[in-house]
């Protein structure tokens, strides 16, 4: 005797949510490409819009090369990423240990602060944090671009949270063996929250990988300029060609597509597991 599973209007309905975000999520993303592949004799804005170019051609991307120094600005990106990324694994996750594990008076108010930073639009803070750059010489340096976001709240209340998700007893058993702090930080604690720990570089490396405001802001010499702020050059004064800028976006998100592949094990793992391990 045959069993079939009977489509319920629940499991219609759940399909139909997940076919919208997959929509909503992936369509920019799928038009982006589309674009960026389409010749000159290739309909931009046709009804219905037409994914499959008629013409495809990868002279959008060889133009983009040619009109802006893209290995240079992809480097000062990558170096950016680097920078916040080191800073945020290292910075974050001894200020999460810290928050987390340690015993110390004005642990919550430290906390407090972390949560109301969150709180705070960036926006808000762009002149006194420029004001700040500027006056330690830093303007116009990539060093000043990766400096407010050398350490992200986010990450640290992140790391906290996986620290103090670990049993007491992995503390207890280290200190019995004569572990101090730093021992327990570096030998006990953190090879248990490496998933966490992979979140928190994925997140520093996108976030500063995708920032524009504010290297705009910073930056005045053009040598200096990361790729989200040289793709700007693709724009020009009375037009815009569509297809240039979406192939420097398709350019730009190849090296986050690549960490992302590289460790979404690490990412998914460390969603799942919460910092523990085991």
């Amino acid at each position: 005797m045959s069993t079939r599973r009977r489509f319920s209007p629940g499991s219609a309905v759940r399909y139909l949510i997940l076919v919208l975000m997959v929509v909503l999520l992936a369509g920019p993303l799928l038009w982006q490409l589309s674009l960026s592949l389409k010749g000159a004799g290739d309909a931009l804005y046709t009804r219905p819009p037409e994914l499959i170019p008629g013409h495809p051609t990868l002279g959008n991307f060889s133009t983009v090369l040619d009109r802006i120094p893209v290995p240079h600005y992809l480097l000062n990106s990558l170096i950016v990423a680097a920078m916040a990324v080191a800073g945020n694994v290292v910075g974050a996750t001894c200020a999460g240990y810290a928050l987390g594990r340690l015993r110390f008076r004005g642990r919550g108010v430290a906390t407090g602060i972390c949560v109301a930073a969150l709180l705070v639009p960036a926006e808000t803070v762009l002149i006194s944090q420029f004001l700040l750059v500027r006056a330690a010489g830093l303007a116009n340096t990539l060093i000043g671009v990766v400096l407010p976001t050398i350490v992200a709240a986010l990450n640290v209340l992140l790391m906290r949270n996986a620290f103090r998700n670990l049993p007491a007893e992995f503390d207890e058993a280290a200190v019995i063996d004569g572990a101090n702090a730093w021992q327990r930080f570096i030998r006990v604690s953190v090879p248990q929250v490496k998933g966490i720990i992979t979140v928190v570089a994925i997140f520093a490396f996108v976030g500063s990988w995708n920032d524009f405001l504010w290297p705009l802001i910073v930056l005045s010499d053009e040598d200096n300029y990361t790729l989200t702020v040289g793709l700007n050059r693709l724009r020009g004064t009375f037009y815009d060609d569509p297809r240039l800028i979406a192939a420097g976006t398709i350019i730009a998100l190849v090296p986050i597509v690549t960490f992302f592949a590289v460790l979404q094990r690490y990412f998914f793992r460390g969603l799942e597991a919460g910092g523990l391990k085991g």
